[in-house]
Formats: structure tokens, C-alpha cells, sequence
């Protein structure tokens, strides 16, 4: 048995598709008394690299010799330490009242805990093919631990025929490598927790269906010049926050920034004019964001703050258009607030920017008129020139 902290790596290609498979806590059907029989791995265990802090992903490898010989129903390794909790793989070699290996990582101390305890971990547990590598089969998944359900994994991990079949490399001289590895996570009591205290910060209620708008505030709100702005905006004595949008929006970006716990959208959006039937009506938060953008620009006018949202959200992009065969040249500037960059297929933000910008072909029903030439074959281009600072991605 050895503990280690591997590097990161792609996951391993698995060799078959199982029919979807349900995670659950290890069950025995009822078949009459079934006494539980733990049996030690025979192996002697070695642990090298304990984890960190740093290093919080950890390997547990249990090598099982003779397992065709077991003749238990169940088998334990023996425990390791992760996160300063001690863990075992638990195995039905002969399947959990099924016909596959049945495997699961068990909380190995959950007999003796307090009560009430409970641990989450995210992990991974793998047979390793002994002759081809990139054919050990590996399954991960999530679970928080408790006493309820002390153990979590796979009933059908593999056919127990592909395991036990000398020739698929899984059991090799009647030893099976098994490998764990878990990283344990911290358990966020959510009644209990305190934003402003673990991160500084604090969020926004959602008042039926405002997700779309806390999460376009909360970027605002984060733009440290447009908060600025936002409260070097002139307001009087006499407005009410329902009733002024630069007021209720300058009281909600103090609120986050000073109050100990989350905030009330309400102010604002009854200073949009919405009832509560609105509050519940998913908007399009690209919409929302222009038109916010535009009642705050034109209350920017004539103030310190005039233009602030075009420096800092407004960008330019050149449309060039270029005939094939005809010498003929087109280029038209526009400016933007936001851009629809295509996310399908992008590995990330650049690679939409790239597909944005890419060049297109216009030809058949596409030609473009080109003046005194027609109809022609034409490359069109986006060029972009941009200092934004926000963007909408659909």
C-alpha cells in the first residue's frame, strides 16, 4: 500500500461504457443473515508524501495477491490518512448481489466518531490493467460522509468476467492493483456561514427570478472606476431610492460594500418600475445591462461623470469586406457596448474572440453587392478595437 501525491494529469481512457450507473452507499439485498467478514490486505503498506495543505489530492495503491482464493464476501485495505481522516477501499470480490466488482471508499473510524459528523470528498477509484495501462478502468464521483452513509461508490464498477479473465490484464498472477484517490473538502455549513468573514465580500437576494441581474450588478460592483462613478453621481435630499435609479443603485453598491450580510434588490428594481410579477420573469440580462447602461449615461450628462460608461465599455470594430476577383474594397466602423461571442466548441474566451474575428466567405446567395461590379465573391473581416472592461457572452 503506498499514499502519494500524483501530478495532474488527463484521465485515463476507459476501455467499455457501462449502462448508466447509480452511486450508492453499499447494500446487501436480503439473503438471510449475512455476517460482515473485514479481512486485512496481506501486503505489508508503506506511506511515502503525506499530504499538505499544498498538496491535497492524494493516491492510496492496495496491491491484493491470491484473489481468486478470497472467500469472503467483503474485503477491507487497510487505512490510510487524507486530509487527517482515515479512509479504506472497500471490495465485494465477487460483486455486491450483482455480477461486478463492487467497489466503495469507506470512512474507516465512522464506528467511533462523534455525532453528528460528517466529511465531504471528491474521489476517484481505479483497477489498474496490469499488461496496457491506458486500459485501467477509473470512475470518480462526490459524496459527503456521515454515519448514515459512511461508505459511497460503485456496485458495477466492472464485469466480474473482464476482472477474473487472466488475458485482459486486470489480474495478473492473481494480483489486483487497485488505486484510490481522494481529495477531501472543506463541509460549508451554509447556515452558518459567514461571507463577509470567509471572503470579504457579501451577495445579493434573489427575489424570485433576479439571478441574471445579481450577477450583472455584482460585476458592475466590482469595476472599482465604474463604482466610483456611480457614486460621484448627483442626487438630492428629496429622492427616494424607489423612485431614483442612480440613488437606489448608489445604495445598493454601499450596502455591499459595508453591510455583514446579503442585500435586498428591491430598492432597485422599483426604481425600474417593476412590480413583483417582473421580479419573477426571467429578462435577457444583455437587454438589462444596455438599457441600464443607457438611464445611467444619460444621468451622467452635464456631471463630473459624463461619458464614463463609453470610456470604459465602449469598443469599435472595422467590417472590411474585399471582392476576389474584382479589385473592390469596403470598410464600415460601428461601435458596441457588448459583443455575442459563440461559446460551443471554444475552449476558452480567446478562442470565441478568434471565431468572432475569423474570416468569412461570402458567395452564392451570400454575394455581396458590390457597386458598379455587381454581384461578387468577397472575403469579410472583423477587425476589433476595444477597451472594454464588461462583456455579455450568448
Amino acid at each position: 500500500m503506498t499514499i502519494s501525491t500524483p501530478p495532474p494529469a488527463p484521465a485515463e481512457p476507459q476501455p467499455q461504457q457501462e449502462e448508466e450507473e447509480v452511486l450508492v452507499p453499499h447494500q446487501e439485498l436480503p439473503n438471510g443473515t449475512q455476517p460482515m467478514e473485514v479481512v486485512p490486505a496481506e501486503p505489508a503498506a508503506t506511506v511515502e508524501n503525506q499530504p499538505t495543505e499544498d498538496t491535497p489530492i492524494s493516491r492510496f495503491t492496495w496491491t491484493i495477491d491470491n484473489l481468486s482464493r478470497v472467500n469472503t464476501k467483503k474485503l477491507y485495505s487497510e487505512t490510510f490518512v487524507v486530509g487527517g481522516y482515515k479512509w479504506r477501499v472497500l471490495i465485494f470480490p465477487r460483486g455486491n448481489n450483482v455480477e461486478f466488482l463492487s467497489m466503495y471508499l469507506d470512512v474507516a473510524d465512522s464506528a467511533v466518531l462523534p455525532y453528528g459528523w460528517t466529511r465531504y470528498a471528491q474521489f476517484s477509484l481505479s483497477v489498474v490493467n496490469q499488461i496496457h495501462n491506458k486500459f485501467t478502468i477509473r470512475k470518480e464521483t462526490q459524496h459527503q460522509f456521515s454515519a448514515r452513509e459512511s461508505d459511497w461508490g460503485f456496485t458495477s464498477f466492472m464485469p466480474l468476467s473482464e476482472l477474473y479473465n487472466p488475458s485482459r490484464g486486470y489480474l495478473v498472477n492473481d494480483t489486483c492493483v487497485i488505486e484510490a484517490e481522494v481529495a477531501v473538502c472543506k463541509v460549508v455549513d451554509y447556515w452558518s456561514y459567514d461571507s463577509k468573514k470567509e471572503t470579504g465580500y457579501v451577495g445579493l437576494k434573489n427575489q424570485g427570478a433576479t439571478c441574471y441581474m445579481n450577477s450583472l450588478l455584482q460585476t458592475l460592483y466590482h469595476i472599482p472606476y465604474f463604482r466610483k462613478a456611480v457614486y460621484h453621481m448627483p442626487t438630492t435630499e428629496n429622492d427616494m431610492p424607489s423612485g431614483s435609479i442612480p440613488l437606489a443603485l448608489q445604495s445598493l453598491f454601499y450596502k455591499l460594500q459595508y453591510n455583514d450580510s446579503s442585500v435586498s434588490t428591491k430598492e432597485l428594481t422599483k426604481s425600474f418600475g417593476w412590480d413583483m410579477h417582473d421580479s419573477f420573469m426571467q429578462h435577457d440580462v444583455q437587454e438589462l445591462n444596455r438599457v441600464l447602461s443607457e438611464k445611467l449615461e444619460d444621468k451622467m450628462k452635464g456631471t463630473v461623470v459624463e461619458g464614463t460608461i463609453q470610456q470604459l465599455f465602449e469598443g469599435h470594430h472595422m467590417n472590411y469586406i474585399e471582392c476576389i476577383n474584382v479589385d473592390f474594397k469596403s470598410t464600415r466602423k460601428e461601435s458596441f457596448y457588448d459583443l455575442q461571442l459563440d461559446v460551443k466548441g471554444c475552449q476558452d474566451v480567446y478562442a470565441s474572440f478568434d471565431k468572432y474575428v475569423e474570416v468569412e466567405r461570402l458567395e452564392g446567395d451570400n454575394k455581396y453587392h458590390a457597386e458598379q461590379h455587381g454581384l461578387q465573391m468577397q472575403r469579410k473581416v472583423f477587425f476589433l478595437s476595444t477597451s472594454l472592461l464588461f462583456y455579455n457572452f450568448s
